[in-house]
């Protein structure tokens, strides 16, 4: 059963970031299992693309393998850069808040330079009443 149109689309856009070396969700090793990540489909689907994977086959002649090693230094590469990703995104929304309070605090304390002229003039002794 050949894949839908859409499913092949995916799956060449896929090839060809991986193929470019610009992949957005796998560590872009040039298997097949990272081309079904990276499409968003399952293996079944990859193998089902025939046409897909000639292509891929007539690009990639022999799988890039990679150690057990390798494999697990990629994965917790990719595991750090996700909560560096993450952790950039806390700071800047930090920041923003950062930012607001002090803005607040500065027009705060610019409505009471403000507001010193006009209680030096009435005394220092004077107090107001609450509206009722």
């Amino acid at each position: 059963m050949p894949v839908s149109a859409v499913t092949e689309a995916k799956l060449r856009e896929a090839m060809a970031r991986l193929l470019a070396g610009a992949p957005i969700r796998t560590d872009g090793a040039l298997t097949k299992e990272n081309l079904a990540r990276e499409a968003g489909v399952s293996h079944a689907t990859v193998h089902r693309a025939q046409g897909v994977l000639a292509e891929w086959d007539a690009h990639v002649a022999k799988p890039v393998l990679r150690t057990p090693g390798e494999v697990q230094r990629d994965e917790e590469i990719a595991r750090l850069r996700r909560q560096l990703r993450e952790a950039k995104q806390d700071v800047t929304a930090l920041q923003n808040k950062l930012d607001a309070v002090a803005t607040v605090t500065a027009n705060l304390y610019h409505e009471n330079q403000a507001l010193k002229p006009d209680r030096a003039r009435r005394g220092s002794n004077h107090i107001a009443a609450l509206p009722t």
